[in-house]
């Protein structure tokens, strides 16, 4: 018998029911840890010098591990004190040369192939907490942007995750109601969001929140990666 593919599934989630997909991408479609990882373990070079090869990456994927779960906090903070806005401006505030490069960006492995296989048969979109700048950014270098029906960033609407407004205003654009569609993310933030609004909710484990987080916020399945997607939603069959 072949081995299920989610790492852990909540009775009564009914895949059969989703007709719409909603995506973070941060930790879900992005590899954000192993670029922020692989930023910072170059900043943390000199460690080597004390004979220690291993502890400048060691060293910036524990910091990386750190410092992702209170970051979301603050900003879910932020928008419940309404200083949201003015936290996102920061971000989109910040100096930015040109556009960075497709090479620069690394994706969840499989992700464009599940992509591609759920695009045919599934509206597909985004639900972010960041800056449209950089949100956009992102969808158009690595080319992902077609994909995507609507993309939602920290300022599309009024509230941001873990309100649900953007997840039931995707799902209403996506001409679905809210309990059809799924939302896909790898922190509490995302499952928060997606329960609040009527969703299912899949945590993947290929980001920043562990285990125990997602399912204690309420997640309904539980899986390794997002690319696993392909396995766990029924693909329709074509139509003669």
């Amino acid at each position: 018998m072949a081995r299920p593919v989610w790492v852990w599934r909540r009775p009564g989630f009914r895949p059969e029911v989703v007709r719409a997909v909603l995506f973070d991408i941060d930790g879900t479609l992005r590899d954000t840890d192993d670029e922020w990882v692989h930023r910072l373990s170059r900043w943390l070079q000199p460690l080597a010098w004390f004979g220690r090869a291993h502890w400048p990456h060691a060293a910036a994927r524990g910091l990386v591990m750190a410092l992702e779960t209170p970051f979301n906090w603050l900003y879910a903070w932020a928008d419940r004190l309404h200083l949201d806005n003015l936290l996102a401006r920061g971000f989109a505030s910040r100096p930015r040369s040109r556009q960075r490069p497709r090479h620069a960006y690394r994706l969840v492995p499989g992700v464009r192939a599940m992509l591609e296989v759920l695009a045919a048969h599934y509206p597909l979109g985004v639900v972010s907490a960041g800056p449209a700048s950089s949100t956009e950014g992102f969808l158009e270098a690595t080319g992902l942007r077609p994909f995507f029906r609507i993309v939602v960033s920290g300022q599309t609407y009024t509230r941001t995750k873990p309100h649900p407004e953007p997840v039931q205003r995707a799902a209403e654009a996506l001409g679905v109601p809210p309990h059809a569609a799924l939302m896909v993310g790898d922190t509490t933030v995302d499952i928060l969001a997606g329960r609040a609004a009527g969703a299912q909710t899949v945590g993947v484990l290929c980001g920043f929140g562990t285990a125990r987080e997602l399912r204690r916020a309420g997640a309904d399945v539980l899986l390794a990666s997002t690319a696993d997607l392909t396995a766990l939603l029924p693909v329709p069959a074509a139509h003669p």
